[in-house]
């Protein structure tokens, strides 16, 4: 199949071209900036669309020879977010009937059911898929949750917390996007409820993050006040998660989301094992960090994990101390001097986790602190071929307790993490001739 997805740049979208890739369709892209998409691995394997649904520009050309095109814009941030997001579906709507399309796909959720009407009243048959909350890291309504159950031990519970909810896992969101491209025939032209196997109160899904997260649990003080508006201005106060990015998100909230039918099992059946658990979609979103690999790169990411393209307040909070220095010494006389500090580094608060010659050391700090941390010692070599000390200390915090401390010890680690890479360079046999901090070489 020839498909065109929209919104490649965004959260599902970036996990869905890949996946479609791997199961033999053609891709193209469909995006407002294609610099967006230039350091993606896959990008030489798709075609890439210059376009604005909402502006309604570039879409006769993005759909020309399209068979099922995917519409996975959302205009989250904006103030004018509703309206933005039935121009631009009436758009593409429009759009795709005038090209000639098969099938267009859409995932939507419980706040603007009239996004998919739209396409279920256009004459291109229609396969809209409804999911309340997605669990993976990097998606929005996560990501809400993540940082409330990490940042506060104690808060107000208005009225939407109670709300029933049937999340879904990001791996389960994917499989019927991919399916969707096939297993539809022409006259199919319908809404589906997906959703996961549990169904929780917002506040029983927070409970139950803190136990997976093993953080205390929260106190939680009902209060009958429920406005949108009002939690999303406290979330936005409390959280990295913008408040008009909140907004609609606590808005579907306040009305139960809850499947109504799976009649999507009749064309997509469930795996043998079953679909996937929210307690199993939150350790699985939560393993990379588990996993101290705190560094996701496209080439190997899961879809629960954070990608590039994500925003910066994705994939939970990590705190880091970045340096660059140029050297004069050789890549390997740099090499010698990282060893000699590891060596002194070992025997007293780091762990050697990781080595790779002429490379990377990566150490884990033994100190018992709410949180965990990591110091990554490089040997680059930037576009000049100049030799190039990199350092990288990253903390993750455990709760708020974690914060609190990172923000704490910040000036002494500034100073210790500063002095750190001081004796790396003067150990190498030449003196260092120039140090830069915040822009990061390539390395080589």
């Amino acid at each position: 199949m020839h498909c065109l997805v929209t919104g490649a740049t965004g959260y599902v979208g970036g996990r869905l071209v890949p996946r479609l890739l791997a199961a033999g369709h053609q891709v193209r892209c469909l995006t407002r900036d294609p610099r967006r998409l230039r350091g993606v691995p896959w990008a030489r394997r798709v075609e890439i669309a210059e376009g604005d649904v909402l502006e309604d520009t570039g879409l006769a050309a993005a759909l020309r020879g399209i068979e099922v095109a995917y519409y996975l814009v959302q205009a989250q941030g904006r103030e004018d977010y509703e309206d933005a997001d039935r121009l631009s579906a009436l758009n593409f709507a429009i759009a795709a009937e005038a090209a000639g399309v098969d099938r267009v796909v859409h995932l939507g959720g419980p706040l603007l059911p009239e996004i998919g009407d739209i396409f279920l009243r256009c004459a291109v048959p229609a396969t809209v898929l409804r999911a309340a909350l997605v669990i993976g890291s990097g998606s929005a309504s996560f990501e809400m949750l993540r940082h409330l159950a990490e940042r506060l031990p104690a808060m107000l519970a208005p009225a939407w917390m109670r709300t029933r909810v049937q999340p879904i896992a990001i791996r389960d969101v994917l499989r019927y996007l991919v399916s969707a491209a096939t297993v539809f025939p022409p006259p199919v032209n319908r809404a589906f409820d997906i959703g996961g196997p549990d169904i929780f109160a917002f506040e029983e899904l927070l409970q139950r993050y803190c136990r997976i997260a093993e953080l205390p649990q929260r106190v939680l003080v009902p209060v009958a006040a429920a406005a949108p508006v009002l939690s999303s201005h406290w979330i936005g106060l409390v959280t990295p998660v913008p408040g008009r990015v909140a907004r609609p998100l606590v808005g579907g909230l306040c009305r139960a989301a809850v499947c109504a039918e799976h009649d999507i099992a009749g064309y997509v059946p469930d795996p043998h094992d079953g679909l996937t658990g929210f307690d199993a979609a939150v350790r699985l979103a939560l393993r990379r960090i588990r996993a101290a690999d705190v560094e996701t790169h496209w080439s190997g990411a899961a879809p629960s994990d954070p990608l590039p393209s994500d925003p910066q307040w994705s994939g939970g909070t990590a705190y880091r101390d970045e340096r660059a220095h140029y050297v004069d010494g050789t890549p390997e006389q740099l090499w010698v001097a990282i060893e000699d500090t590891v060596d002194v580094a070992h025997r007293h608060t780091w762990a050697v986790e990781q080595v790779i010659p002429v490379e990377v050391v990566r150490l884990r700090a033994r100190l018992r602190m709410p949180g965990q941390a990591w110091l990554e010692l490089w040997c680059a070599v930037d576009e000049d071929g100049r030799t190039v000390y990199e350092q990288r200390v990253v903390f993750v915090p455990h709760g708020l307790a974690g914060h609190l401390y990172w923000r704490a010890v910040a000036p002494l680690h500034r100073w210790i993490f500063g002095r750190v890479a001081t004796a790396v360079v003067r150990r190498v046999p030449a003196p260092a001739v120039a140090s830069s901090s915040g822009s990061r070489p390539r390395r080589g």
